[in-house]
This record gives C-alpha cells, structure tokens and sequence, in this order.
C-alpha cells in the first residue's frame, strides 16, 4: 500500500487531507479528489466503466504484479477489449495513479473512521496500527496493489514526483511524532527516521498477510504497538 497509513486528528490540517498516505499517493488522492468535486464530462456509464477497470488493475495487480499487469491482461480480466480500456485510460501509468488514489481513498476512509475520536498523538499512532493492519486483513487485493504501485513509483522514473512531494513538508506521521514531541509525550528521537520507520512497518504487514495468508494479523500488530511503544513514548 505504500503507504503510511496514519489519519492524524489532533491538527487543524486533520481532515484536509489524507495523513496516512505516502506522498506520492497523497497526489493521486488529491487529483481524484478534485476530478470528483468537478465537472467531468463524463457520463454515469463512463464512470461506471472506468471503476470496472479500475477494480479488475487491482485484482490483477494484486494477483499477479504489477510487471505482468499489462493493459491487454486487464482488459482481459474485464471482459472488455483493450481499445475500451485506452479510451479511458491514456497509458498505463494513468490508470495505476487512478489505482494508487483508489486504495489510498479507500484505506484513508477505513482508518480516519478509526482513528478521529483519538485524543493524544500515542492513541493515533497505536490506533493507525491497529487499523492499518485491520485495512490489510478486511482489503488484502487493495493493500497488496497498493504496495506494488508504490514499490514503481518509487523507481526511477516515480522520484521527481516523490521529490517534488517530500518538498512540500512533512508527512501526516511525522507531524503526529512531532506534535508528541512537543507535547511531551514522546521522547527524543528524529521524527523523520522514525516516521519512515512506521511506513516500512506497514508495508511489512501487507506483505506478511500476502506471504503468510495464516499470520495473526491482531497479534503482528501488537507486537508493531510494542516496537514503537518502546521507541517514541517518553519514560519516567
């Protein structure tokens, strides 16, 4: 899912825009977003068929990665024929932004709900691990599709946009690590270490749950709650 799923409620900024996510899905979030609270053109149909492809890259994504996740194979999977597809999708990099800001809707949603009435900046971080993992287990197609579109942007060709993202400031986690800090409830540590730190720990479950299908996920995400309990919470 590539993403740091963290739903910060403690700022005014909280409910502005999705903390959880990596930066680059943080893009692909606010440009979906935008298409939707604007006129599209589109028609009902069109929009309806453009989800169908939408949820059929995910399956294939998810199923097969995202090398053999071509536009002929998802057409496939759609039961459309691949012209279909590039009528509503320029090229395939198109379609897995629309992808990454499906999944990144999705679990921004799942884990904000979880997280929103959360009063300290350690309830935020325990209660986003614990809905994270509860994400990966209820949506592991969306979770795992997530990641590898993550894993790509991240290669070369995706790091101007991770540059021009990372510019911006910092992440939802590292404002939450912060906010901590400040308030005294945490100890002292670097924010930005420990908030990538929190993003390889996600990635880490929706690999898990992918590679271990049996994995107690309740329990992997207590034993993530311990790590960082005993990381960033402030001792006597």
């Amino acid at each position: 899912m590539g993403p740091s799923l963290i739903a910060t409620s403690g700022s005014s900024r909280a409910t502005e825009r999705p903390h959880h996510l990596s930066p680059v899905t943080q893009i692909a979030y606010t440009s979906t977003v935008r298409s939707m609270n604007s006129p599209s053109g589109r028609t009902f149909a069109d929009e309806a068929r453009r989800r169908q492809i939408i949820d059929c890259a995910i399956e294939v994504i998810a199923q097969e990665g995202f090398a053999k996740a071509t536009l002929a194979r998802i057409a496939e999977r759609a039961d459309l024929a691949k012209s279909v597809v590039l009528y509503h999708f320029t090229n395939k990099d198109e379609l897995v932004e629309q992808v990454l800001a499906t999944v990144s809707a999705t679990s921004y949603e799942f884990v904000r709900s979880r997280v929103a009435t959360s009063s300290t900046a350690w309830e935020r971080v325990r209660g986003s691990i614990e809905a994270v993992v509860e994400f990966v287990a209820a949506h592991p197609q969306h979770a795992l599709a997530g990641l590898e579109g993550w894993n790509q942007a991240r290669s070369l060709p995706g790091r101007v946009k991770l540059a021009q993202a990372s510019a911006a400031g910092p992440s939802g986690i590292e404002e939450t690590l912060i906010e901590g800090q400040l308030s005294g409830e945490f100890g002292e540590f670097d924010p930005h270490v420990l908030a990538v730190l929190f993003q390889q720990a996600v990635d880490a479950a929706v690999l898990e749950a992918a590679l271990r299908p049996d994995t107690d996920l309740t329990a992997f995400a207590a034993e993530l709650i311990a790590v960082f309990d005993r990381a960033i919470r402030r001792r006597p």
